[in-house]
């Protein structure tokens, strides 16, 4: 099996899916990414009771805050995920059999119409690869922050007031020993969960953009390609329709189960951005801490990122325009009319929205303008 569905599998395996399970599989896997959701649910407390306990002082207060949103998120996206898990499923067996398809064509027939599927392959799997290194990175520095500062404090001698690797707040002593541990081992997994779920949900979400955009590039290529005049180019345009029409139902079943993703990403993004920008503009000062938040706003735009790239390359193809440049004018009454449906069909742009929200690049660049201007307006204030 080619490489193409190395990323999307591994998404799955990585969230606890078992790609081979069928039947009972699927209600043994939900308990596990239920007792995920629940454990992430349950991080709220402490999250927001650091925000309550630190209720006088603005900095505490956002840094808690951009925590509880990352949080939020990710309880979107895992229940997301066990609402449409056997759909994310059909959409790898559907591009596998895709793959298989235009591979079967390529030995039957001179030529190779592979080629932008080999080139979404790569893109997807280093883009992925890059996006999954950048998210477990961002978790582990987190992590291992307050032990790189008690081990400097004690080479040091200097008293150090212990931190957790996130902002919590427990409802016993989590200073001390062995509440610390206890609060530190806690916050590790929740983290562990946190970053496993977003990088895989994320994933999944820009490989199968790739790949579509792969798709739609193919079917452009053998519509160009057609002639008109030799006998079984009819069979051949009927295929072009039906792939047509499939390749639109893949896109149109990603948009469903990603439509609650992508609404929490954005709106959720836009808060972050507020209270991250007002940590980074409070912290000049402090290069460690100013790195610390910088990461974590990097971490946070770019996941944003993967969902406007991935709705502005589904977005930007148009297949009508392909029907337009071909040989249309030698093509039978009867062919015309299935051109014709094709270029219907292709007439409205494939939007990944959820509400107001359109997965785009100029929606991503105006909350970056936004940050920016949010940033002038901080340091006006201060």
């Amino acid at each position: 099996m080619s490489r193409l569905f190395q990323l999307q599998e591994n998404c799955l395996r990585l969230m606890g899916h078992n790609i081979e399970s069928s039947g009972d599989g699927f209600k043994h896997l939900s308990l596990k990414h239920i007792a995920s959701l629940l454990f992430v649910i349950s991080a709220v407390y402490p999250l927001l009771y650091y925000v309550i306990y630190n209720r006088d002082d603005m900095e505490l207060i956002t840094a808690g805050l951009s925590v509880v949103f990352t949080n939020l998120l990710t309880v979107i996206k895992i229940s997301t995920f066990l609402v449409y898990k056997q759909n994310f499923w059909q959409m790898l067996h559907s591009f596998r059999q895709l793959y298989l398809k235009s591979h079967q064509k390529v030995a039957e027939e001179d030529g190779d119409d592979t080629a932008y599927l080999v080139q979404a392959n790569k893109l997807a799997t280093n883009l992925g690869r890059a996006y999954c290194i950048s998210c477990g990175f961002t978790g582990l520095y987190f992590m291992l922050g307050p032990i790189v500062k008690i081990i400097s404090s004690s080479w040091r001698g200097v008293v150090y007031a212990r931190e957790l690797p996130m902002p919590m707040k427990f409802p016993f002593n989590d200073v001390n020993t062995p509440g610390y541990e206890v609060g530190f081992i806690y916050t590790m997994f929740v983290t562990i969960v946190v970053v496993l779920y977003a990088s895989a949900v994320d994933g999944l979400f820009i490989s199968f953009a790739i790949n579509l955009r792969a798709h739609f590039q193919t079917l452009q290529q053998e519509i160009r390609e057609l002639t008109f005049d030799q006998a079984g180019h009819q069979q051949q345009l009927v295929k072009a329709v039906d792939y047509h029409v499939h390749i639109l139902s893949l896109s149109k079943r990603l948009r469903v189960i990603y439509t609650p993703i992508v609404f929490g990403q954005f709106f959720i993004t836009s808060l972050q951005v507020g209270v991250i920008i007002y940590q980074i503009v409070t912290h000049m000062n402090s290069i460690m801490a100013l790195l610390v938040y910088l990461s974590f706003l990097f971490s946070i735009m770019l996941q944003l990122f993967m969902y406007c790239y991935g709705g502005e390359i589904i977005k930007s193809l148009q297949v009508g325009i392909a029907v337009q440049t071909c040989n249309w004018h030698l093509a039978a009454p009867k062919q015309r009319r299935s051109l014709v449906f094709i270029m219907h069909r292709s007439q409205r742009q494939m939007l990944i929205k959820a509400g107001f929200y359109e997965a785009s690049l100029a929606n991503f660049l105006s909350i970056c303008r936004a940050a920016m201007s949010f940033i002038t307006l901080i340091q006006s204030i201060e």
